[in-house]
């Protein structure tokens, strides 16, 4: 068994793609519409899903937003360099929640952004985990 996809409601599914690809790097590996359930799926990732665990953007028609809910946390992505991705992220107009260093009670360095809906990505490096 491996992790195959988390998946993320987005109000927005251009947005979010945007924000996936040109703030985070990733690439739109595939989509699809369903019509008759009136929902669209995108998947987004780092490499190809045979390989890779990705995310899954669920766009349900005419749904604007939703509630993040208390029991989700975040998603975390490896970086090279956690000060340097919070720099690039910032550059390409993505939102800092937490600029890049040691975590709390900890020597890890990491980094909080937010995408689009709200959902909060942790930045981790290499050297870090």
């Amino acid at each position: 068994m491996r992790i195959l996809h988390t998946m993320l409601r987005t109000g927005d599914l251009n947005r979010s793609i945007a924000f996936y690809t040109e703030v985070l790097g990733m690439q739109l590996l595939r989509s699809k519409e369903y019509p008759d359930g009136e929902f669209t799926l995108a998947f987004l990732g780092y490499g190809g899903e045979a390989d890779n665990t990705v995310i899954e953007l669920t766009y349900n028609w005419g749904v604007e937003s939703y509630e993040i809910g208390t029991a989700f946390g975040h998603i975390a992505l490896e970086v090279d360099d956690v000060y340097q991705a919070t720099e690039q992220i910032r550059e390409r107009g993505g939102k800092i929640l937490r600029d890049a260093g040691p975590m709390n009670a900890g020597s890890t360095i990491i980094a909080f952004v937010e995408d689009p809906d709200g959902y909060q990505i942790e930045l981790i490096g290499v050297r870090d985990r």
